[in-house]
């Protein structure tokens, strides 16, 4: 099977979407398919070693956003038709037998590209719409938006389940708010990870040495600065602990004080810093997404902070410290505090993630699920 894998967004870039991107098509590619990228022509730092030796269908440089970080920009639009235009391109040369679209912009593009291509369009929801589009306005405009905007995003998660051929949903939570719309199969199909080799433990304290960090004896989120991310309330709560509370990230901000800004030269050296951390934490609020960086949580058996409805698949004391999903910053600061003064309740926490990771995120299994709900997918079209 021939499969375009279409990403609205600059490639490569250390960042969960791209990481998702990258690790999906080699997958697919051990499988047996052949999986063609069709990008943006910008992206920072190394091609990850999924995707290397992969065809990349780009956008013109010219036409691609220079800004890096997710969100709307003034160049998207025109960097968007031209992605449609480098998919009926990257067809003619392949002629791919499904198209993957990651997120809705890649899945506009491909609608937008479909009557020429005249191949099923799967659109991979990496989140819900009707929960995270304010977070990409002006805050103040977002506060006072807020019930418009989360209407007008309930009507683009809608609008794309019924135009797509097929829907794969990341999360339980957008199965059901994706599933009434849904003209096409619809599958639930979460991000994979095969865990590598542990890090030598003298690398993960010399990593942590760097930052000013004792491993096991701070507690540590991974990711962007995005408002989404709930960093503003983790910073409520850090304020509440003794403990370093650290935000480890690519991005050229810095986290709200009294967090702890440790900025990272890649994926390898936030893996370390994972690697040391005596919890993980995953602030968010918003539902219908899976985070990668909980896949990196559960690779490195860390105990993991989180609210129910954001990781409803997870067993809270299996592999989990859950949360109410109303919980203020005082309750994660005890939670914080619980787990870093009690290292064998984190330890058997962290065993549980990794035996969660090894039995529902296996790459294998899932590109083979992936495959054949594509093959679903283009016989009945």
């Amino acid at each position: 099977m021939r499969i375009a894998i279409v990403g609205a967004f600059p490639f490569p870039l250390p960042q969960g979407s791209q990481v998702y991107f990258a690790e999906q098509a080699g997958a697919l590619r051990a499988a047996g398919a052949e999986p063609v990228l069709v990008v943006y022509g910008s992206g920072a730092g190394e091609l990850p070693e999924a995707a290397r030796g992969l065809p990349i269908a780009r956008v013109p440089r010219a036409l691609s956003p220079r800004r890096l970080g997710s969100g709307p920009g003034a160049a998207k639009p025109l960097a968007d038709l031209a992605l449609a235009a480098a998919l009926v391109r990257a067809h003619r040369r392949h002629r791919f037998d499904a198209v993957l679209a990651h997120n809705a912009e890649a899945a506009l593009a491909a609608l937008a590209a479909r009557p020429l291509i005249r191949r099923p369009v799967v659109y991979v929801a990496h989140t819900l719409w009707r929960h995270e589009l304010a977070s990409h306005a002006p805050e103040r405009l977002a506060r006072r938006l807020a019930a418009p905007l989360a209407r007008l995003g309930a009507g683009l998660d809608a609008a794309l389940a019924r135009r797509c051929d097929g829907v794969i949903a990341l999360a339980p939570s957008a199965v059901r708010a994706l599933a009434p719309h849904a003209r096409g199969p619809l599958a639930l199909l979460p991000p994979a990870l095969a865990p590598g080799p542990d890090p030598a433990p003298g690398a993960v304290a010399a990593a942590c040495a760097r930052h000013g960090l004792a491993p096991g004896r701070f507690a540590l989120y991974a990711g962007n600065l995005d408002r989404y991310q709930e960093l503003g309330e983790l910073a409520e709560a850090a304020a509440r602990t003794r403990a370093p509370v650290v935000v480890a990230t690519h991005a050229a901000g810095r986290a709200p004080a009294p967090l702890r800004t440790a900025h990272v030269g890649g994926p390898a050296e936030a893996r370390l810093l994972t690697f040391g951390a005596g919890a993980a934490l995953l602030p968010r609020r918003a539902p219908g997404g899976f985070p990668v960086k909980l896949l990196n949580y559960l690779e490195a058996r860390r105990a993991l902070i989180a609210r129910r409805a954001v990781v409803e698949e997870l067993a809270d004391g299996e592999c989990a410290r859950l949360l109410p999903d109303d919980a203020g910053p005082a309750a994660w600061a005890a939670a914080i505090d619980v787990l870093l003064a009690d290292p064998a309740q984190a330890a058997r926490l962290g065993a549980g993630a990794r035996a969660r990771l090894e039995r529902a995120h296996a790459p294998a299994a899932l590109a083979r699920e992936t495959l054949a709900f594509l093959a679903r997918v283009a016989a009945r079209r």
